[in-house]
């Protein structure tokens, strides 16, 4: 039996939510936070600081924030584009900020109206203010795989952008396939190649599930070492600034996966399935994941 470990990033409560048409109230975003975390989720992405006008499911950060409980080993993760996106989180009592830089220029301009250079020179700025002000700082290159713009995103643009982005120490280096196009040999190629840049800093990696290879793709991170897997109760999700980008891999279905390899999280698979039958209720529609519905392995006793 394997005597790995991969810790779950729960990202439901901003990357799952944020491209829900239907808003749910502060009160309802707090609750699946503390259930996810009542599950044994550790770290968790709650929300955004961006433009209310851009993202309005996520207009509610600082709200959802100041209603989340202080629980030692738990750490609340806020997404941020800019520095007025910092300027905002150090209000707030989150733990960590994470910055996005996106390998196309074409999208980094849809998703953060300045190009991808510009989010390079803002993160060394962000980054070193975060810690400054005792945060947790990480920093993700998405789009590593392919952009729905500009199409095939070369290996070695990535790369280029690793060794920038590393200069300024980040915590962990996240690489995210935020359209769903890559395929398991392509994961296995690029972190090794990005292993060799980010050295001692942990690899963290962000799939979706939209061609339905985000849990192989997870699998084959999990073979060549990561260490952080970002997932989404209930496989919810996508990004509002990119075509048809649907579905975070379930958190559900990759701790079936995880658990039956032998892979230890430390998160309650039976308890993150309810959470996925609660969402349902206050989304008003089924969730992709399937976890919920087949249940989880079968025990042997008769009906």
């Amino acid at each position: 039996m394997s005597t790995k470990e991969i810790k779950i990033v729960e990202v439901g409560p901003r990357d799952g939510l944020q491209s829900e048409p239907k808003i749910l109230p502060t009160d309802s975003k707090v609750l699946f936070i503390t259930k996810a975390i009542e599950a044994g989720i550790r770290r968790l992405e709650v929300a955004s600081f961006v433009h209310p006008k851009l993202v309005p499911q996520m207009a509610d950060a600082e709200a959802v924030i100041e209603k989340l409980p202080v629980i030692n080993g738990v750490s609340y993760i806020g997404l941020i584009m800019n520095e007025r996106g910092l300027d905002r989180a150090l209000t707030t009592k989150i733990n960590e900020i994470g910055m996005v830089v996106v390998a196309s220029d074409t999208y980094n301009r849809k998703n953060q109206g300045v190009g991808t250079d510009d989010s390079v020179a803002a993160w060394h700025a962000i980054g070193a203010r975060a810690r400054a002000n005792g945060l947790r700082a990480n920093v993700m290159i998405s789009s590593a795989f392919g952009c729905p713009y500009e199409g095939e995103v070369k290996v070695e643009r990535v790369i280029e952008l690793a060794k920038q982005v590393v200069e300024s120490e980040p915590a962990e280096l996240g690489i995210a396939d935020s359209i769903g196009v890559a395929v398991p040999n392509q994961v296995a190629d690029l972190l090794g190649r990005v292993a060799e840049v980010a050295g001692d800093i942990p690899l963290r990696c962000h799939f979706h599930n939209t061609r339905n290879t985000g849990l192989a793709n997870a699998q084959a991170a999990v073979e060549v070492g990561v260490t952080y897997l970002d997932a989404s109760i209930g496989g919810i999700g996508g990004c509002p600034f990119a075509p048809a980008a649907t579905g975070n891999i379930p958190t559900d279905d990759l701790l079936y996966m995880l658990d039956r390899s032998g892979v230890h999280t430390g998160v309650d698979l039976d308890k993150i399935i309810a959470i996925s039958g609660w969402l349902e209720e206050e989304l008003g529609r089924s969730v992709p994941a399937l976890l919920p519905k087949a249940g989880g392995f079968p025990t042997g006793r008769p009906a």
